[in-house]
C-alpha cells in the first residue's frame, strides 16, 4: 500500500498568463465559500429554519515576493490605474518534494487591486517585499 503524504506549503509556482514571472515567497487567500440563505415557511408548526445555498464568494489572493528590478507586477497594476483593465489567468501549482506538479489552482479573470512595497529602514537588514492583491471572479482546483 503506497503512502499519500500531504504536500508541504514551501514548494509552489505562480504563473500569470502561462508565464512564470517571479519566485513568490507567499500566496494567501485561496478560499471560496457559499452564502447561506435562511428562511422559515409561514405554515410550518415548528420553528425550523431552512437553509439554502446562496451566492459563491471568493476572497482576494495576495502574492508576496522579494522586490527585484522586474517591473512586470507594477506595470500590470499601472494599467489598471490608467483604466486599462487587463484580466489575466493565474495558476498556482504546489510541488512535491521531487519538484513534480501535484496540486494546481486556476484563478479566473484576475486583476491587481492593490500594490504595496514594504517599509524601508536604513538600520534594517530585511528584504524589501512587494505585495500584489488580486481580485478575481472564481478559482478552481484542477488537480
Amino acid at each position: 500500500m503506497s503512502r499519500n503524504d500531504p504536500l508541504r506549503n514551501v514548494r509552489f509556482r505562480v504563473e500569470i498568463d502561462g508565464e512564470e514571472v517571479a519566485g513568490f515567497s507567499e500566496v494567501s487567500g485561496l478560499s471560496v465559500e457559499t452564502d447561506v440563505i435562511e428562511y422559515r415557511e409561514g405554515n410550518e408548526k415548528q420553528s425550523i429554519v431552512r437553509k439554502l445555498p446562496g451566492l459563491n464568494k471568493v476572497t482576494n489572493i495576495t502574492l508576496k515576493r522579494g522586490i527585484t528590478d522586474s517591473m512586470y507586477l507594477w506595470e500590470w497594476r499601472k494599467l489598471i490605474m490608467d483604466g486599462d483593465i487587463q484580466r489575466r489567468s493565474v495558476r498556482i501549482t504546489v510541488l512535491d518534494e521531487a519538484g513534480q506538479d501535484r496540486a494546481r489552482f486556476r484563478i479566473i479573470e484576475a486583476w491587481p487591486a492593490k500594490y504595496e512595497a514594504s517599509d524601508l529602514d536604513a538600520a534594517g537588514n530585511d528584504v524589501v517585499i512587494e505585495t500584489l492583491e488580486l481580485v478575481h471572479e472564481d478559482f478552481e482546483r484542477e488537480s
